[in-house]
């Protein structure tokens, strides 16, 4: 990504977008390493918003497209996908005791019935819940 960027100011681009109230309080931000994006574009496009030439994300149906090229590769025969990991994700999260509200708050799931479906793939609870009593 650095090289990429190095790559991009030499050609005078290597600005990200940023909304006007960052854009202000931040001025040397949008050309600052920090703020590029860590999964870069092949090549840089006109933002539609400005009309400035610039390198944008890699699009999501590139991610995609390779998670689906190496489930094949791996030999997998169960359906997976990106939204696999956001599934594994979020068995994880109850497996090791984060709260049905907080996951429902990171998956950003407006309805906790969303994310109670999460519940069913939980075995063994009496690893995760605690007494109080055991914990000293």
């Amino acid at each position: 990504m650095r090289s990429l960027h190095q790559h991009d100011l030499n050609q005078g681009l290597g600005e990200v977008y940023l909304p006007d109230a960052l854009a202000r309080k931040y001025p040397g931000a949008a050309t600052s390493p920090g703020w590029q994006f860590l999964f870069p574009a092949s090549r840089p496009g006109v933002d539609p918003r400005t009309g400035v030439r610039r390198r944008h994300h890699v699009h999501d149906s590139v991610l995609q497209k390779q998670v689906r090229k190496a489930v094949h590769r791996a030999g997998l025969i169960k359906k997976a996908g990106c939204h696999t990991f956001r599934h594994s994700f979020a068995t994880w999260l109850l497996e090791n005791g984060y709260d049905l509200k907080m996951i429902q708050s990171l998956l950003v799931h407006s309805d906790i019935r969303t994310t109670d479906i999460y519940l069913h793939v939980v075995e063994n609870w009496g690893d995760i819940i605690r007494s109080p009593v055991d914990l000293n």
